[in-house]
């Protein structure tokens, strides 16, 4: 058929209705841009790593698509997969707790909110936590929780440098003070990595937020943020109920938080392999190799190469 031919069948066919606009948009075919509404092909915008080509935002990306950019391909290895969330408070909403969790899991194929697992980072071994926003809002109970601190005490003990990449609305209510505590357990392990003399570095993804923000999020050796990031302890109307007044345009970006001192720097997704590469060389520990005994000198070749001779 000609190119002539095909569009002559077009015209015959009518103008093309809402309905089937939106199913081909729905099939996955295109993905349209939430800040600039520029419709790009999927497969182009997921090899830019999900950053729109026309104006640069950065879509949300989930945890499996975290390990694709970041892990050299073949070398990903899971720890404690096998972890599984309990419902202890016996929690019930519109929808009992437990109920959501098996949802959550049937939707996502995730078992909580977060990843976790070592590889190889541009050839060099790293331990990695990545949490995924599609789980209940990334929020953090108590396997989430478990899971980071068992990957941050196993690269303690292996000697790796960590990443962790958080998307969190903040603490799961559903557990109460069984979520809470994990900000102080995560934080605790942590220190004991630091002490050890190894990297640790966070990176901010949108949004992060709540108790994930007031613990590991922010105590990094160096933070990294991605750009227009939201992230915040409290919520912006709190804040302004709060002191009574109203707060930048900007408050609470990662731009903002930049100038303000509270991240070091933001880099765009596409840089992120490769600046996390360039952090982790740098911090790399010097070995070092032992002294060589210095040769030993008699007093006469002293008194030889000073000009004098004893008397």
């Amino acid at each position: 058929m000609s190119l002539f031919d095909w569009f002559a069948n077009r015209r015959k066919d009518g103008p093309i209705s809402q309905e089937r606009q939106e199913r081909e948009i729905a099939d996955g075919l295109w993905s349209k841009c939430e800040a600039c509404g520029v419709m790009t092909y999927t497969k182009d915008l997921k090899a830019n790593q999900f950053v729109c080509v026309d104006c640069g935002h950065h879509h949300r990306v989930f945890s499996d698509d975290r390990i694709q950019q970041l892990i050299d391909q073949g070398t990903w290895q899971p720890l404690n997969a096998q972890v599984q969330p309990q419902d202890p408070l016996k929690f019930r909403d519109r929808k009992a707790y437990s109920d959501r969790l098996r949802d959550m899991q049937a939707r996502t194929q995730l078992t909580d909110a977060v990843q976790t697992g070592t590889g190889k980072l541009d050839g060099l071994p790293i331990g990695l936590g990545v949490m995924d926003f599609r789980f209940m809002g990334g929020s953090m109970g108590s396997v989430v929780g478990e899971k980071l601190t068992r990957l941050i005490e196993h690269s303690t003990a292996a000697g790796l440098p960590v990443v962790i990449v958080c998307a969190s609305g903040g603490a799961r209510m559903q557990e109460g003070m069984l979520s809470l505590m994990q900000m102080a357990k995560i934080s605790g392990a942590l220190e004991r990595h630091r002490e050890a003399g190894l990297l640790y570095v966070p990176v901010l993804s949108h949004p992060t937020t709540g108790g994930v923000t007031a613990s590991f999020a922010m105590l990094g050796d160096v933070i990294v943020a991605e750009p227009q990031a939201l992230i915040a302890f409290a919520g912006r109307r709190v804040i302004e109920q709060t002191v009574r007044e109203k707060l930048p345009d900007d408050f609470q970006s990662a731009e903002y938080l930049l100038k303000h001192g509270f991240v070091d720097v933001i880099v765009p997704r596409t840089e992120l392999n490769s600046t996390l590469a360039k952090l982790i060389r740098l911090h790399q520990p010097v070995p070092s190799s032992p002294l060589k005994p210095l040769p030993t000198v008699s007093n006469h070749q002293v008194a030889l190469r000073s000009g004098h001779t004893a008397s």
